[in-house]
């Protein structure tokens, strides 16, 4: 008899927490893929729910899963700028997930492009109903229906996911990258953005982060790329990720100032060119001397095959993709096809920053700078010391809400 199978016969007797929490200890990763704790996934006896709350009755009938959510500005500490707009406010929306007395945390962000909005996703999450789910554990199930309400909606759907990532590994009593077998001290350091702005605003932006951190990312992809570096370079001969946000718009250009940037420090390029432009990234991808990952040009995990070959790599953002499932999912697809990770995000609180960052022990970038551009963050959660990804030892995404 296998030892999982040992541990389930011992433990026969006690409560589900109790269990899922001792066989996390010991093999998390089973507690949460096997057959044996992934139960009544269907068939939950259903109750009535309000427009914005659904109640999840388990066998018993006591346990309730409750779901509630709210708007949230972000306040950026500068004005954000890239190629194509600029903003001082992202919109969010904040979510929360309650079963037996506990609560998980989750997180929708929408900056401009992603074309949704706080009226998009609030509609989106009142449609959510989960009373045919009896039992939490069933992720795959769970964020497959939530997936089916809409085709779009991506932001709101990582909200859900996070809090249900969160409450379950509260549930088993162990932090994501444990469960998902990552190793903490293997954690990337971090970029952290510099918007397009004026020479003098880029100064003082760079100063106030240049002891700070051990690698930046600058937007460019306008007129001033190259003032921009320089002025960086005035302050700092940090490693530089820079990010084109399909600015770039002649091919030939665009290789041409990559092995400029190339010869001024610069490590790796987001998105040179348009998404659509799908020859053309490839043709700079073939010359570059500079890996070249894809942004816009990827969301989701069934993207990832039409643009295999014109990128060295693959940004991942659960505001895009859906959330942690899917992200797990896109990073092990990519190591399989021999492509570069890179883990992202939008501006977000501690919350989504928190929860991306469980992923960060696998990858080989990391841009997870969200929560430290904003002055309303709502949670203590990943840290960035000496420059380095430190991720909490608390069970779930790791995060505590600031009280």
């Amino acid at each position: 008899m296998s030892f999982f199978g040992a541990k389930w016969l011992s433990l026969f007797d006690m409560d589900r927490r109790n269990f899922l929490k001792t066989a996390a200890a010991g093999s998390a990763a089973v507690a949460v893929g096997g057959a044996a704790v992934l139960e009544g996934c269907s068939g939950g006896r259903r109750s009535p729910s309000s427009a914005w709350r659904f109640d999840l009755d388990k066998a018993n009938g006591q346990s309730r899963l409750r779901m509630s959510f709210e708007p949230y500005e972000l306040q950026l500490r500068h004005v954000f700028t890239v190629s194509s707009y600029s903003r001082k406010t992202t919109p969010g929306v904040q979510v929360k997930l309650e079963y037996e007395g506990i609560t998980g945390y989750g997180e929708a962000s929408m900056p401009p492009y992603l074309g949704q909005s706080v009226d998009t996703v609030t509609a989106f999450l009142r449609k959510v109903d989960l009373t045919r789910f009896s039992d939490p554990f069933c992720l795959e199930d769970i964020l497959a229906y939530v997936d089916s309400l809409s085709p779009g909606d991506s932001a709101a759907k990582a909200a859900v996911d996070i809090a249900l990532h969160d409450l379950v590994g509260k549930l088993l009593g162990a932090p994501w990258y444990r469960i998902w077998g990552l190793d903490p001290a293997k954690t990337p350091d971090t970029t952290f953005t510099i918007g397009i702005d004026t020479p003098d605003v880029v100064r003082e932006k760079t100063r106030e982060c240049a002891d700070r951190f051990n690698i930046l990312k600058v937007k460019v992809g306008l007129d001033n790329d190259k003032e921009m570096i320089r002025t960086i370079r005035e302050i700092t001969d940090l490693p530089i990720a820079v990010d084109a946000n399909q600015g770039w718009k002649d091919r030939s250009r665009a290789l041409d100032e990559i092995y400029w940037l190339k010869e001024n420090g610069i490590v790796m390029v987001e998105q040179p060119m348009p998404k659509e432009r799908l020859d053309d990234n490839a043709w700079i991808s073939e010359r570059s001397p500079l890996p070249i990952f894809a942004d816009e040009a990827v969301q989701r995990l069934s993207d990832i095959p039409s643009i295999k070959g014109a990128y060295h790599g693959i940004n991942i953002k659960l505001m895009k993709c859906t959330g942690m499932r899917e992200a797990w999912k896109m990073l092990n697809y990519a190591r399989a096809e021999g492509m570069k990770v890179m883990i992202g995000c939008m501006t977000e609180t501690s919350c989504a920053v928190s929860a991306a960052a469980q992923l960060s022990p696998a990858v080989d970038f990391a841009d997870l700078d969200g929560n430290l551009l904003i002055s309303n963050d709502l949670f203590d959660g990943m840290k960035v010391e000496a420059g380095r990804i430190v991720l909490p030892d608390r069970p779930g995404i790791g995060v505590l809400p600031i009280v």
